[in-house]
């Protein structure tokens, strides 16, 4: 119930955003858009998950398994795209690789949390630099920053450090054992959690030297450059110029408030908070509204019913991997 409350509020966004836009408005700005450079937008977001594909490829130690890890990422984006704050994205990325690429749900969050780490790592880096070279955004892009480096050392806690990741849990554990569950279920969910969070650390640890996390940043980079190429690339179909610099911090802003703001996959907060930055950065709101949506309609809304193709043949299999872990959890001493 509180899932479809949220997606509720995510809807009711849109349509305040569409309402304030003008539904004809929009209309008339998509028939004046290149209709070849939206399409080109489209390909390059299928281009940045193929990237991704390959990054969670070569973390997993499967670089050649490029469709199994597309496949992978797909189902993993969107479950993301319908979480809040895309959280069930690295759990999802975990059990389908458990399935498709035959790694334990170990690896496939130890992956997952090391994907995440970079990503974070490389949008706080450019927000606290945007913070001083563009005063318009300077307080928005500092706090940004200084959010996105807080959550990149919890993650760095949980996925490279046992000690601190097993504190953070034992932490969590009283709060869960509150519930109304079985202390059977309580018991074997502790040993399952802490084992997992060993093998999971020591995954990441094996995982971790310079070449390799090296390799893995130049991947998010480029991950992050063509999602901005992209957003760029439906700016030039509607006729508008604006610099690149500009583009990459309104895509990073547009994503935290996404994030902070809990909805699903962001959706409604960032089509709103990418219509306010492109005004602020000098648009007209009619015409901003429509190039926001648009970009979300190349990326989020493609993913999504690339997921929903993918996941009509992997659901099964996956849900039934859900399903006898939580069976698992009942029954196993």
């Amino acid at each position: 119930m509180k899932q479809l409350y949220v997606l509720f509020v995510s809807l009711i966004l849109l349509v305040l955003l569409v309402l304030w836009i003008g539904p004809s408005n929009i209309i008339t700005a998509v028939k004046t858009a290149n209709i070849w450079l939206i399409l080109l937008a489209v390909l390059i977001h299928l281009v940045v998950i193929g990237v991704r594909s390959v990054r969670w490829g070569f973390i997993i130690k499967q670089p050649y398994e490029f469709k199994k890890n597309y496949v992978v990422k797909t189902i993993g984006l969107f479950a993301g795209n319908f979480s809040p704050a895309r959280t069930a994205g690295e759990l999802m990325n975990a059990v389908a690789g458990k399935r498709i690429n035959k790694i334990s749900l170990s690896e496939g969050l130890s992956a997952g949390l090391t994907e995440r780490f970079f990503d974070i790592i490389i949008c706080a880096i450019l927000l606290i630099l945007a913070s001083y070279f563009m005063p318009k955004i300077r307080y928005m892009a500092l706090i940004g920053g200084l959010a996105s480096f807080t959550v990149v050392l919890l993650i760095y806690f949980i996925n490279w450090r046992e000690d601190s990741s097993l504190w953070i849990y034992e932490k969590i554990h009283p709060l869960i054992s509150r519930l109304p569950i079985k202390k059977e279920v309580l018991d074997n969910l502790y040993t399952k959690f802490t084992t997992g969070l060993r093998g999971m650390i020591e995954y990441t640890n094996s995982f971790s030297n310079f070449k390799n996390l090296s390799f893995v940043f130049t991947l998010s980079a480029v991950s992050w450059l063509l999602e901005c190429i992209r957003l760029l690339t439906v700016f030039y179909a509607f006729n508008v110029k604006i610099s690149f610099s500009a583009i990459v911090i309104i895509f990073l802003l547009a994503n935290i408030v996404g994030i902070v703001t809990a909805l699903p996959g962001g959706m409604g907060s960032i089509e709103i908070s990418l219509t306010g930055l492109f005004v602020l950065f000098g648009v007209s709101g009619s015409l901003a509204g429509s190039i926001a949506l648009v970009d979300r309609l190349a990326s989020f809304w493609v993913v999504s019913v690339l997921g929903i193709i993918f996941a009509s043949y992997y659901a099964r299999d996956i849900l039934g991997e859900i399903k006898r872990y939580t069976l698992d959890l009942k029954t196993s001493k």
